[in-house]
């Protein structure tokens, strides 16, 4: 039982490279077998088809990064700057969520659906505490604030360089994703109290 559990990490592992690498399309079960160290027939005896198998790759690491990143809808700018680190930490889970993004052939992620949806209604909780301005959506905070926290990945069209106006290192500029984060739950705050 240990190395079927074993095995199959280790075609995870070979997988997220894998896919990482070269989206669904592009990506070749023998590679992943061969990097696993295992059979190919294994891969589908386990996942069924590459499919699955990106799916099941992509699940568990949005798990992680929920697991990783706690949604903290009273200090937003914290949760961005915690983003951003998670983000330029773990390029390859980046790239897979592009590819995921581009070729949306591994069906809907439920999941990931569903922990948007909570934070969402953690923002609206948030705002009618007083905690966070009510000019923009809570669906305009929160891809705002994923779309700051993660502009500097070398998937962005526009990254991976810092800041061409003057920021020296990733602090510089996670300082400065949280301070315009900051600016942005803050708008409409005065109109509450």
């Amino acid at each position: 039982m240990r190395n079927a559990e074993a095995t199959k990490e280790r075609i995870l592992e070979a997988a997220m490279e894998e896919f990482s690498s070269y989206g669904i399309a592009g990506a070749r079960v023998d590679r992943i077998a061969r990097n696993a160290g295992c059979n190919k027939n294994m891969i589908y005896v386990y996942f069924e088809n590459k499919d699955t198998l990106f799916a099941t790759v992509l699940r568990k690491n949005l798990t992680r990064v929920y697991e990783e990143n706690t949604f903290t809808p009273e200090d937003l700018p914290g949760y961005a700057a915690k983003i951003f680190d998670f983000a330029m930490a773990n390029p390859a889970l980046f790239r897979l969520l592009a590819w995921y993004s581009l070729e949306q052939k591994a069906g809907s992620l439920a999941e990931r659906a569903a922990a948007q949806e909570k934070k969402r209604k953690e923002i609206v909780d948030a705002q009618h505490a007083g905690m966070v301005g009510t000019a923009f959506t809570p669906g305009f905070l929160l891809t705002a604030i994923m779309t700051l926290a993660t502009a500097w990945t070398a998937v962005n069209p526009y990254g991976p360089s810092y800041d061409p106006d003057g920021a020296k290192n990733p602090g510089e500029t996670r300082d400065a994703i949280a301070k315009a984060v900051q600016l942005i739950a803050d708008h409409g705050k005065s109109a509450l109290k």
